[in-house]
């Protein structure tokens, strides 16, 4: 008995019952009244926990694919030490250059350091991804690997996270789209200061959230389904995932979201960055299979997925007896496109 006592007074449980079941209208979606749990001194926002899920499960899935394509799985979170940092700080920079940079800069600004305030709030999926993808391809040149395929190998994992990091935005209540009488309307408290004033208390809002990381999960399983295949050439699979992440958020972007933001020639600025990944998405795909095909035809194989050591030319001085080769410091073959100078055993 006391150990149910004990967990009907934890936070977690806590969190549930702030959901006010008993008022929840048929055919609607409630929304959490607390976005974090309090631990003591500490709080801990659930949206961070929401981004940390997402990024074990990218790089569980991403160590097993990597393993799958000849690479060593350990090296995936060798290459995450370097890529989450970029990530962070891309996710960070896309929101205060991007989506919201009246908030930061001019001289109605009342904290000139508030852009270095990421625990406030505000970081933009767009900048992790693209600056995290800078971050990993340094460390790929780093430890010898061959970066199209392991950005191959962890791009459904990259999908998966986002899927994850969505839900935060159900925590926050915020980001939703426009009213909808739809069964499935997310319910928005009038009290939270995203509810648009506009309307009256009660009206149910396009669950974004929950599209996108549906159409985020459907995307992991496409992309799965089509390596299995064998149908995608090295590269591919990165590039599909660009534009297919794309469409999804250029549908929500112009069709769905409420929500302010900064425009550019009438159109949200978000739409732009979304038409520039569906863009780049397929140029990138349709150079990929040619790149593929041409060194298909002229008997190239493919590259490995990480490069084994060159071996050392055999040294003897004028005279002396010859001797046994001694092992040597031994540099990686560069991956396609990268640095020869860097050292396959180079640590982090």
């Amino acid at each position: 008995m006391s150990g149910v006592l004990s967990l009907a007074s934890t936070p977690v449980a806590n969190v549930l019952a702030s959901i006010p079941l008993a008022s929840i209208p048929l055919g609607s979606i409630p929304s959490p009244s607390v976005s974090y749990l309090q631990l003591g001194p500490f709080r801990v926002h659930f949206y961070a926990l929401c981004i940390l899920a997402g990024m074990a499960v990218c790089l569980w899935l991403g160590s097993r694919r990597w393993k799958a394509a000849g690479g060593t799985p350990e090296r995936v979170f060798d290459v995450a030490m370097w890529a989450i940092p970029a990530g962070i700080i891309g996710a960070r920079a896309y929101h205060v250059l991007i989506t919201d940079p009246g908030s930061y800069f001019g001289p109605n600004v009342a904290d000139p350091w508030a852009f270095l305030k990421i625990w406030e709030g505000g970081i933009g999926i767009m900048g992790a991804v693209s600056v995290g993808a800078l971050g990993a391809w340094y460390g790929c040149r780093r430890y010898g690997m061959n970066f199209p395929a392991f950005a191959d190998a962890v791009a459904p994992g990259i999908l998966l996270a986002q899927a994850f990091g969505r839900w935060g935005n159900w925590f926050n209540q915020e980001l939703f789209g426009k009213p909808t009488t739809l069964p499935w309307g997310l319910e928005i408290s009038a009290s939270s200061g995203n509810f648009p004033t506009q309307y009256p208390a009660g009206t149910l809002f396009h669950p974004t959230f929950l599209y996108e990381s549906l159409w985020n999960l459907l995307g992991v399983a496409l992309l799965l389904w089509l390596g299995r295949k064998g149908v995608l050439k090295l590269g591919q699979t990165l590039w599909l995932y660009v534009f297919y992440y794309g469409v999804g958020r250029l549908f929500i972007e112009m069709f769905l979201r409420i929500d302010t933001s900064e425009m550019l020639w009438g159109v949200r600025i978000h739409v732009w960055t979304a038409l520039l990944l569906v863009l780049l998405g397929a140029a990138g795909f349709v150079v990929a299979g040619r790149r593929a095909a041409a060194k298909a035809a002229a008997g190239i194989e493919p590259a490995p997925a990480e490069f084994a050591p060159k071996p050392a030319a055999d040294e003897s001085a004028e005279g002396a007896e010859e001797k046994a080769p001694e092992k040597v410091s031994k540099k990686a073959e560069p991956a396609e496109g990268s640095d020869s100078s860097e050292s396959s055993t180079k640590g982090s």
